[in-house]
C-alpha cells in the first residue's frame, strides 16, 4: 500500500512540474495569470465571472471576495473541453440577458470571452448593468491571436476600440495593461505553430487542464517530433520574453487587460 502511495504522490509530483513548465512555456497564459494576480485584490464583494469555463482564476480571486459566481452560454459550453470536469459554471445563459437584476455583483471578470459573442457591445452593456455603482470591471481582450474556438471566433480588440466600447456601456476606464509585446506575439505565434501543427499536442494540452474552451480533442502526439517541439518552444518563450523587456514595442501585444468601474453618477 505504501508503495503505491508513493507511486502516486510521484505521478501527481511530475504532473504539476509538467504543468507548471506548460504555463511558463504559453505566453498568453502566462502574462494573463501574472495580470490577473497583481490586479485582484481591487476585487470585492460577490464577483460574477462571464464566460467562466472551468472558473482557471477562481483561486486568484477567492481570497478576495465574499462569493465567486460562474456564468456560461449554455448554447455552446455543452460542447467544450471543460464540460466534462468537475469544476461546472453555477449559472447559464442565452447568451441575450444575463440573468441577474440590476446591481447585482460588486466584481465583474470577463477573460478572453469578448471575441466568442457575435454581440459583443451587448454583452458589455449586459456587464455593466449588473455591477453595482462603484464596482469593478475586470475585462481582457485578444490583440493579436490565433484563431481558436472555432467557429465561435469573431472579433480582435485594440486598446481604444476596447475604450470606446466601455464608454458606450456606461462604464470608466481606469487603467489598460498590455499583455506582452511584439515578442511574444511572435514567441507566441511560433509555439502555437509548434505545438498543434508540428507536435500534435491538443490532446495532451487538455488532459494539463488547458484549451478546456475548445471542443476535446483526441489527437496523440508525434512523439517523434517531441524532442525538437519542446526544447525549441522553451528557448522561443525564454527569448520572447527577454526580447520584450529589452526591445519593447507598444503598437503590438497579445490583448489588453481592462479595469474600469460603473461610475455612481454618469
Amino acid at each position: 500500500m505504501s508503495n503505491l502511495l508513493g507511486s502516486f504522490v510521484h505521478i501527481q509530483a511530475v504532473k504539476r512540474a509538467v504543468i507548471s513548465a506548460a504555463n511558463w512555456v504559453d505566453l498568453q497564459w502566462s502574462v494573463t495569470i501574472s495580470q490577473l494576480r497583481k490586479v485582484a485584490p481591487r476585487a470585492r464583494g460577490t464577483l460574477l465571472d462571464v464566460g467562466c469555463g472551468c472558473k482557471p482564476y477562481m483561486s486568484i480571486f477567492a481570497p478576495y471576495v465574499a462569493r465567486y459566481v460562474g456564468l456560461e452560454l449554455e448554447s455552446t459550453f455543452s460542447g467544450t473541453a471543460a464540460a466534462s470536469l468537475s469544476v461546472q459554471p453555477d449559472v447559464y445563459y442565452d447568451g441575450k440577458r444575463i440573468p441577474f437584476d440590476e446591481e447585482s455583483f460588486d466584481t465583474v471578470l470577463s477573460i478572453q470571452v469578448l471575441e466568442h459573442t457575435p454581440t459583443p457591445q451587448e454583452l458589455l452593456n449586459e456587464m455593466s448593468r449588473v455591477l453595482r455603482r462603484d464596482g469593478v470591471l475586470i475585462l481582457s481582450a485578444p490583440f493579436s491571436f490565433r484563431l481558436h474556438e472555432e467557429p465561435h471566433d469573431y472579433f480582435r480588440y485594440s486598446p481604444h476600440g476596447l475604450r470606446v466600447m466601455c464608454e458606450k456601456a456606461g462604464l470608466q476606464v481606469q487603467e489598460v495593461w498590455p499583455q506582452g509585446s511584439l515578442w511574444s506575439v511572435l514567441g507566441h505565434q511560433m509555439n502555437s505553430f509548434l505545438a498543434f501543427q508540428v507536435g500534435k499536442l491538443d490532446g495532451f494540452t487538455q488532459s494539463l487542464g488547458k484549451l478546456t474552451h475548445e471542443e476535446t480533442s483526441n489527437s496523440s502526439p508525434r512523439f517523434l517530433a517531441l524532442p525538437f517541439v519542446v526544447p525549441a518552444m522553451v528557448l522561443i518563450s525564454g527569448a520572447a520574453r527577454v526580447l520584450d523587456k529589452v526591445f519593447p514595442d507598444r503598437t503590438m501585444a497579445l490583448g489588453y487587460l481592462i479595469i474600469a468601474n460603473r461610475p455612481s453618477k454618469f
